[in-house]
């Protein structure tokens, strides 16, 4: 803080020097940069990994999977079985009070739009499922 002590007639005048606050300010926002580090959240994802199984061979489904498929007219299936919206929710919660692993898979047709999968995915919610996957058309292979 400076004074003035002047002839004039205003008398003392008073400075607020705020340089060295604004330094002091800086060096701990620089200070709290580096001690705390940025919280980055997001969605867990896991990476499908590329298949063992030599291409011409398949093995049979595995019956522990659920496989809810969206078809182009909205029709649903779990597992090749035909079924509808209520049908849906009450056979997931029976399956998953049967079931420790609460996962489901979830295979859209491309000609429908996303907001029937994700009506889907709501009821998979809903009614329980933990882990939810999208299944994706298998890509061909160019030779």
């Amino acid at each position: 803080m400076g004074m003035a002590a002047g002839g004039n007639r205003r008398g003392t005048m008073v400075e607020v020097n705020i340089v060295p606050l604004i330094d002091v300010l800086l060096v701990l926002l620089v200070i709290f940069m580096i001690l705390i580090p940025p919280k980055t959240a997001g969605l867990p994802a896991e990476i499908p990994q590329q298949s063992t199984e030599p291409e011409g061979i398949r093995s049979e489904p595995d019956p522990r999977i659920i496989v809810v498929e969206v078809l182009r007219d909205g029709a649903l299936r779990v597992n090749q079985q035909a079924v509808d919206g209520e049908g849906l929710r009450d056979l997931l919660l029976r399956v998953f009070a049967q079931r420790a692993s609460q996962a489901v898979f979830v295979k859209g047709d491309k000609e429908i739009e996303f907001a029937q999968v994700a009506r889907v995915i709501d009821v998979i919610r809903g009614s329980g499922g933990e882990r939810v996957g999208l299944l994706t058309p298998e890509q061909q292979q160019e030779r």
